[in-house]
C-alpha cells in the first residue's frame, strides 16, 4: 500500500480551505503515484458545522467512491501542528486501502455481524449507556480494538460517516488486512506507591492495604496524616489536582499509566471515616495508586510510545504509512506550554508521518474503555 495523503488549511470560507487542502493532496498523490484513494478522513473545526453537509458533498465530487469518516471539534490536529478553539480549519487524510478490508458504519449501517480486527469510533457523549455501547461494539472486533473519541462543540458537533449524523456511534471498522497499533499516553505521574484496595463502599474508597484511605492520599501528598478540618480545607487545591489510577491486582509497581489504568478524578473527603470518594465504582482487590497529571510526564509519554512504534516497525520490516491521533481538549498548546506543542513533541518521537485528528471530549482506548485527559494515537502500517 502506497503512504497515506494529508493536508491542513486555514480558511473563513470552508470551501476555500477545503480548495486549499484538495490542492496539497493532489500535488502528493501526483508524486506519490497512489491510484483511487478509497477511505477518507475529514475533521472539522466547530466553526465549520454550519456547512458539514456542502462539505461532504463536494468532498464526494473531488474523489468520488471514497468513504468518508470523520467529525467535528473544538480544536483539529495535523502532522505537527494544531488549531484550536475560534481557527477556522479543517484536515484531511487519504488512503488507499482493499475495500473489503474496510466497513464504514453508523446507527442506519451497523457492521451487521462483519468481524472486525479494530475499529475507529466517534461517538457522542450525551449517547445513553454510552459505555455499554462501546463494551458492545469491543465484542465486534478480534481483541476489543477500538480508538476514537467522543466528538464535542460548544453549540454543535457532528460526526461523518458517509453523511452527517449527530448522536450516537459511528466510524470505520478495519479487517485484518490492514495492520494497525494503538498506544495511549495518559501523562501521569505517580505520588506515591501502589497499593491494594481492601474495603469500599461503590464509589467510597475506605481502605488501602488495610489503612484508611484518607491517611495514605494524605501520606502520599506529604501531608500530616492527622490533618483536620481546616488543614484539608488548605489542601483543596492540591486535592483537586490529585486523581487515583485504578487497574486489575497483580502489577509489580507503576512506571507508567497505559490502557490497562483507568484514570479518575476524587470527588470527596469524608474525614469522619477517612475516606475518599471517587469518580468510578470501586471494587476490593483493585490496585490503585494517587497521581497527578503532568505536562512533562505527557511530553515522556509522547517520546517513547511515538519512539517504540516506529522501532517496532523497523524491527519487523513495516512501514508506517500513516496515523491518527485523538486527544483530551484540555490537552493541547495551552496544557504542553506553547501552540502546538503536543503535536510537536509526538512528531519528535513518530518521525514525519501523515496524520490527522482531534481534540475530544473523551477518549476511546483499546476494550473501549472510556479516558480523560489522554492521547490515543493509532499507526497504520505495511510491509
Amino acid at each position: 500500500m502506497k503512504r497515506f495523503l494529508h493536508a491542513h488549511a486555514t480558511h473563513p470560507d470552508p470551501h476555500m480551505a477545503l480548495a486549499l487542502a484538495a490542492a496539497q493532496i493532489e500535488a502528493q498523490r501526483h508524486a506519490s503515484g497512489m491510484g483511487a484513494p478509497s477511505l477518507g478522513w475529514v475533521y472539522l473545526a466547530e466553526a465549520y458545522v454550519p456547512q458539514a453537509e456542502a462539505l461532504l458533498e463536494e468532498l464526494q465530487q473531488r474523489w468520488p467512491g471514497v468513504a468518508w469518516v470523520g467529525a467535528s471539534a473544538p480544536g483539529i490536529c495535523a502532522e505537527g501542528v494544531e488549531y484550536f478553539e475560534d481557527e477556522p480549519a479543517l484536515a484531511l487524510m487519504l488512503a488507499e486501502l482493499p475495500r473489503e478490508q474496510f466497513r464504514v458504519f453508523s446507527g442506519r449501517q451497523p457492521l451487521a455481524g462483519w468481524r472486525a480486527e479494530a475499529a475507529l469510533v466517534h461517538a457522542d457523549g450525551d449517547t445513553p449507556e454510552l459505555q455499554e455501547l462501546l463494551a458492545e461494539l469491543a465484542g465486534q472486533t478480534a481483541q476489543g480494538h477500538l480508538f476514537g473519541g467522543l466528538a464535542v462543540g460548544h453549540e454543535d458537533a457532528v460526526q461523518i460517516a458517509q453523511g452527517i449524523w449527530r448522536g450516537g456511534l459511528s466510524g470505520v471498522a478495519f479487517g485484518r488486512g490492514v495492520q494497525l497499533r494503538t498506544r495511549l499516553s495518559q501523562g501521569c505521574q505517580a505520588l506515591g506507591p501502589e497499593r491494594r484496595i481492601t474495603a469500599c463502599e461503590g464509589q467510597l474508597l475506605l481502605e488501602l492495604d488495610g489503612r484508611p484511605a484518607l491517611d495514605c492520599l494524605l501520606q502520599d501528598l506529604a501531608l500530616p496524616v492527622t490533618a483536620g478540618g481546616t488543614a484539608l480545607r488548605e489542601a483543596l487545591p492540591r486535592l483537586r489536582r490529585t486523581l487515583v489510577g485504578l487497574s486489575q491486582a497483580g502489577s509489580r509497581g507503576r512506571s507508567e499509566y497505559g490502557p490497562e489504568v483507568l484514570v479518575r478524578h476524587l470527588i470527596g473527603l469524608d474525614p469522619a471515616r477517612r475516606a475518599v470518594g471517587l469518580a468510578e465504582r470501586v471494587e476490593t482487590g483493585l490496585s490503585l495508586s494517587f497521581c497527578e497529571r503532568q505536562p512533562e510526564a505527557a511530553r515522556r509519554d509522547l517520546l517513547r510510545m511515538g519512539t517504540a512504534l516506529r522501532a517496532e516497525a523497523e524491527e519487523e520490516g513495516l512501514r508506517m504509512l500513516g496515523a491518527v491521533y485523538i486527544s483530551c481538549a484540555g490537552r493541547g498548546g495551552p496544557h504542553f506550554g506553547s501552540a502546538s506543542a503536543e503535536l510537536q513533541w509526538l512528531r519528535h518521537g513518530l518521525g514525519e508521518l501523515p496524520l490527522v485528528g482531534f481534540f475530544a471530549g473523551g477518549e476511546i482506548a483499546p476494550q473501549g474503555r472510556l479516558h480523560g485527559f489522554t492521547g490515543v494515537l493509532t499507526v497504520f502500517l505495511d510491509r
